[in-house]
């Protein structure tokens, strides 16, 4: 293994850091570090044909990950998940080439066994020992079972109605399960006053630079199995938003690497209508978003009432010619049967609501049937089967 990993550097005021000292936010302007990599010297060094005789997996990406040293790899087997080509659900539309990325097959059963693999790997390395977050669920068993497997202490922090399997699953590996009343940014104010009080590491989402890392992976992977040339359309189901902008971040990275072109899908992001701060910033033409009141959805993973990345998600939305929308409760519980009965998917809500958005924007006209077009299931329905 061998890291290209060079520095730190803010999004927003582009001052730099030390990737070898532990960082959170940035100290200038308290906005999102990115982890950067020496590109030139990588492109002299690392091939698309380097790939191809290595293991599956996410941390086959190695020189473009943030760890130096392969000892401090924790790992379940995360990434690598399958591009599904829906050909049932497509006819429903006359698409062809319609797809879904599988993330409900990745440990822990989401999307986010991706992120937490990279944060606790580089926290391992930074010499971390006990960590915690706040969650909606599905984070808290991937930080819980990650943490188990390096040997850390983990504290949880979930709002007192996260569907039971995912305080279950937490508990199970070992976590310290915290119950909150409020959402996740109650749990994150939580996560924050108890972690200046017992020197425990927040790995909250885009509140440190690595988790991002991992998310990014899903990008890297698109690319490759579209042999790389990539989809027209992405379609993300966006609480945090961090598999937007750390896709965004790897198209960037290979582009440099001289991987593909500079062409770029429309990034779309799809919220609730209950909760969808990015949405209505995106409709104002705003920058930022502001905290969106009362949140209420049954896809945990997109009630976020704020993203801390919320600048970086609308400039990818905006730079790539892409849109935000919004997707009822309704409209969500009928894609989850629909993906089930059609393609023998069983989609997490947040997942689900990628379908009920691509049929709305079809009937909108902003996508066309013949567009290559890629939906993200982010989890597994076995997480909330309460939903069916």
């Amino acid at each position: 293994m061998h890291s290209y990993l060079t520095h730190l550097e803010c999004t927003r005021c582009h001052e730099t850091h030390s990737a070898d000292e532990l960082h959170t936010t940035c100290p200038s302007c308290n906005k999102v570090l990115y982890a950067r990599y020496d590109l030139d010297a990588c492109r002299d060094a690392f091939s698309r044909d380097d790939l191809l005789g290595r293991e599956g997996g996410m941390w086959r990406w190695s020189e473009i990950m943030p760890v130096r040293d392969a000892a401090n790899v924790v790992s379940l087997g995360e990434g690598h998940t399958p591009l599904l080509h829906a050909e049932a659900l497509g006819r429903r539309h006359a698409a062809s080439r319609l797809y879904i990325k599988e993330e409900g097959l990745n440990p822990t059963g989401s999307f986010k066994a991706r992120g937490l693999s990279a944060a606790v790997s580089r926290a391992k390395e930074l010499g971390v020992r006990a960590a915690a977050i706040p969650s909606a669920g599905n984070a808290a068993s991937a930080l819980a079972a990650y943490g188990a497997r390096a040997g850390m202490d983990v504290h949880v922090y979930m709002p007192a109605d996260t569907p039971d399997m995912m305080k279950r699953e937490a508990a199970a590996y070992g976590a310290h399960v915290h119950l909150v009343d409020g959402l996740i940014d109650a749990a994150g104010r939580h996560v924050r006053e108890r972690a200046a009080v017992e020197g425990w590491f927040d790995v909250s989402t885009l509140k440190e630079p690595y988790r991002v890392e991992g998310k990014k992976t899903m990008g890297l992977e698109l690319a490759e199995q579209f042999a790389w040339a990539l989809p027209d359309a992405v379609l993300y189901p966006t609480g945090g938003g961090t598999g937007i902008v750390g896709m965004w971040k790897a198209f960037d990275e290979l582009e440099t690497l001289g991987w593909i072109s500079s062409e770029r899908p429309k990034m779309i992001s799809v919220q609730a209508d209950g909760c969808a701060p990015i949405v209505r910033a995106f409709e104002a033409g705003d920058d930022e978003a502001e905290p969106w009141e009362d949140a209420q959805t049954v896809a945990p993973g997109i009630r976020v009432p704020a993203a801390i990345a919320d600048y970086l998600i609308l400039a990818a939305i905006r730079e790539s010619g892409g849109t935000a929308l919004t997707v009822s409760d309704g409209e969500i519980l009928d894609a989850i049967r629909t993906l089930a009965q059609v393609e023998g998917l069983f989609a997490a809500p947040e997942g689900a609501a990628t379908y009920a958005a691509y049929a709305k924007l079809l009937d909108a006209g902003f996508l066309s049937p013949d567009e290559r077009v890629v939906l993200f299931n982010t989890g597994s329905g076995l997480k909330t089967p309460d939903l069916i």
